[in-house]
């Protein structure tokens, strides 16, 4: 299926609906899950999801979702994830990303990642001074939000036994290129993500990779620690 044939399946409000709240998750949601947040019967609920699934943009399994297992355990459920394969549209058509990757790799062969990074950090910089100030979490939940990484506020223990909440994101906006060219592409985000939270701000970024999603993760700077 072509990208824009797939991305018309989106057009039915239901159906983006669904394709939201499932992408949202990060994790395998089952029809009941779907069809409650949603707000829409069971049956049509697994209509639309498993449209999606056949336009390629969701990703279907089954599991049993009781978590049990043998006699008694119940019939496995079918059950969604986002797919990972990407989807553009361009009019008239157009090939950036053969582009991005043919430059990562010249600047990957040129041992060019020390000034991909200074003009990453500068762009930050611009971004950051053409945007609201990024001085809570909740304002850095919102510009990251604008670039595409779809962040998450998460809490991790510290040493203390404390919760320290922190910002993990489940897409990266460059993951194509970051597939292929993992330490320069990523090495870049960091860069830029630096410079648009600002050196002396109340948030830092640094590399926390996880598998699936983006490599670096946002928490309150050292120097604004009690």
């Amino acid at each position: 299926m072509k990208d824009i044939d797939a991305i018309a399946v989106l057009q039915d409000p239901v159906r983006r609906r669904l394709y939201e709240y499932v992408a949202a998750q990060g994790r395998e949601v089952g029809r009941n899950e779907a069809a409650e947040a949603t707000g829409v019967a069971r049956t049509l609920a697994a209509h639309h999801l498993d449209k999606l699934t056949e336009a390629g943009l969701l990703e279907s399994g089954s599991r049993r979702l009781t978590g049990r297992s043998g006699p008694g355990a119940g019939r496995p459920a079918k059950v969604y994830t986002r797919a990972r394969a990407e989807r553009s549209v361009s009019l008239p058509g157009r090939d950036y990303r053969t582009a991005a990757e043919l430059l990562a790799e010249a600047a990957e062969e040129a041992g060019l990642d020390a000034g991909l990074c200074a003009a990453a950090r500068r762009r930050g910089e611009a971004l950051r001074a053409a945007e609201a100030p990024c001085g809570s979490l909740d304002e850095a939940m919102a510009l990251l939000a604008a670039r595409g990484y779809e962040p998450r506020v998460e809490g991790t223990g510290s040493a203390s036994g404390t919760a320290t909440p922190v910002i993990r994101m489940r897409n990266c906006p460059f993951h194509a290129v970051a597939e292929r060219f993992p330490p320069l592409v990523c090495g870049m985000n960091l860069a830029l993500l630096e410079g648009l939270l600002g050196e002396d701000g109340p948030l830092r970024a640094r590399m926390d990779a996880r598998p699936g999603e983006c490599c670096v993760v946002i928490e309150p700077s050292k120097n604004n620690d009690h």
